[in-house]
């Protein structure tokens, strides 16, 4: 059995160093690794990186995390990047990384993702050049998505997790208006998913959404942003490769 701790949207500032440090304290009792969806900070500013790394460093499991839309805000992404990387975390964008789980290999692939909506209500790559470049770009964070699981699958990874910010899927969504449904997710992330194969996908971004959803291809999905989870993480159990159980452990923030 692997043990996946994940949070999202953790939107950390100045005033929050110390917040959560004393849950992430307890992840050896209950998860194998930490997964971070994305939105870490509040406005993409290294300090506020710096904030989240004292957070993170020297955490009893491995720390795996894709950026999110308010990490690229101050345009800085690669200086936050490099301050999480110093304190140890793992961040991905169209990579992926190996986490040894008692002798089992977990393959984690992972990319912030982007917008352009869903199934019978997307964009597409037709029309103005800013048009095009929008669904191009989510296009190219899915490709990425999709190479990183296959290459895990080819290193022998049986247990894969896609990470990303951006929702796959729309289930996870429930509860956001309709109309900004096109900003929060694509489909494209869930086709990658099913092409290349994994055992549970990952999200945050959405604020007001649900946490249970799944892609077509029978993938479960968890949108674990913070203020849908409202816990300093949620725990999900994956056995032999079999679908995500629903949460089976958690710790609050308080």
């Amino acid at each position: 059995m692997i043990r996946i701790a994940a949070v999202g949207d953790i939107h950390m500032g100045p005033d929050s160093q110390g917040v959560l440090r004393p849950a992430f304290e307890t992840l050896d009792d209950c998860a194998d690794v930490l997964l971070l969806a994305g939105d870490l900070t509040r406005h993409g500013t290294p300090d506020e990186a710096r904030v989240v790394a004292r957070e993170l460093t020297g955490l009893p499991v491995p720390v795996v995390a894709v950026l999110g839309n308010h990490d690229h805000h101050d345009e800085r992404p690669d200086e936050v990047t490099a301050v999480l990387r110093e304190a140890g975390v793992r961040v991905l964008e169209g990579q992926g990384t190996v986490v040894e789980v008692d002798g089992a290999r977990l393959g984690i692939a992972g990319t912030k993702g982007f917008g352009g909506g869903f199934v019978g209500r997307s964009g597409s790559e037709f029309g103005e050049p800013l048009m095009k470049e929008f669904i191009r770009y989510t296009r190219r964070c899915a490709d990425g998505l999709r190479t990183s699981l296959e290459e895990l699958a080819e290193q022998g990874c049986e247990t894969r997790v896609a990470l990303t910010h951006f929702a796959p899927v729309a289930d996870t969504l429930a509860g956001e208006p309709l109309e900004i449904y096109p900003f929060l997710g694509s489909y494209l992330l869930a086709e990658a998913v099913d092409s290349a194969g994994a055992d549970l996908a990952v999200h945050g971004h959405a604020h007001a959404g649900t946490e249970h959803g799944m892609t077509s291809g029978g993938v479960p999905v968890r949108n674990v942003a913070q203020p849908v989870i409202r816990k300093a993480f949620n725990v999900y159990h994956l056995r032999d490769g079999h679908p995500a159980e629903p949460a089976t452990a958690a710790r609050s923030t308080t």
